[in-house]
């Protein structure tokens, strides 16, 4: 027995030799993506480089697996890989503390990689991602908006042109058509975003998601949304890369 005996009743022995040779970035390890992170390291992934630029913040303790008081102004990516480690100190974890757009996409070779999730904000950054990503043969996957969301029935897997409602799919579909990107995998929810009023006490700084909303505007999120759209991605990924194994 092992800490993956579970896992390997389901999957069976070859899938988790596939999941243990596995190398699989994870560009953003916030509200989804740390989700992302805790699901692929208990599955048995033996390879990840998380890439994130953002510290712990007051706000991200409502969503936020790696956020708790004791993790304030800490780095995320470390945050992230101490939190791995603890689970499977096995696993090959490289912390980058980058901020991914396309001025810093040199930094990354997206060849050594068997899958690439992107769980980041920013339209530009992940426009650059995906190109990067397929220029280089890479599969990956996309998380769409899950701010002023509170349904997380409603969240999807699908090709970025089959989706709708959701505003931050929407600016993306047009970007990547004009691209000459024919195809994404992304997770997207059905559900109408709310509008909820900025707190009086909300941080300026506080980093805006574009989601086809205006640029001020911070969205509301809950400790069940994102999480659940992080374990949809981790999901696909892993069963993405036992079916190709």
């Amino acid at each position: 027995m092992n800490q993956f005996s579970r896992t390997e009743l389901l999957l069976g022995p070859e899938a988790m030799e596939t999941l243990k040779q596995s190398r699989i970035a994870v560009f953003g390890v916030g509200g989804v993506g740390s989700y992302v992170v805790e699901a692929l390291v208990r599955s048995g992934v033996g390879s990840l480089d998380l890439v994130d630029h953002d510290r712990v913040s007051l706000t991200n303790l409502n969503r936020q697996l790696i956020a708790s008081h004791s993790t304030l102004g800490r780095d995320k990516v470390e945050v992230a890989m101490e939190r791995a480690l603890d689970i499977n100190p096995l696993c090959r974890i490289r912390p980058l503390r980058i901020f991914y757009l396309p001025e810093t996409r040199h930094l990354i070779d997206f060849t050594q990689y068997d899958y690439v999730i992107d769980a980041i904000d920013t339209v530009s950054g992940k426009l650059s991602l995906i190109q990067a990503a397929q220029e280089a043969g890479t599969p990956i996957i996309s998380a769409m908006g899950t701010g002023n969301k509170t349904d997380p029935t409603a969240f999807r897997v699908a090709d970025l042109y089959e989706t709708s409602v959701c505003p931050l799919a929407r600016v993306m579909r047009k970007e990547c058509r004009k691209r000459g990107i024919r195809h994404l995998k992304v997770v997207y929810s059905t559900e109408e975003p709310l509008h909820p009023s900025r707190p009086a006490d909300m941080p300026e700084d506080d980093p805006p998601v574009q989601t086809g909303a205006r640029p001020k505007d911070i969205p509301g999120s809950a400790a069940f949304v994102p999480s659940v759209a992080g374990l949809i991605l981790a999901g696909a990924v892993i069963m993405d890369l036992i079916r190709k194994g």
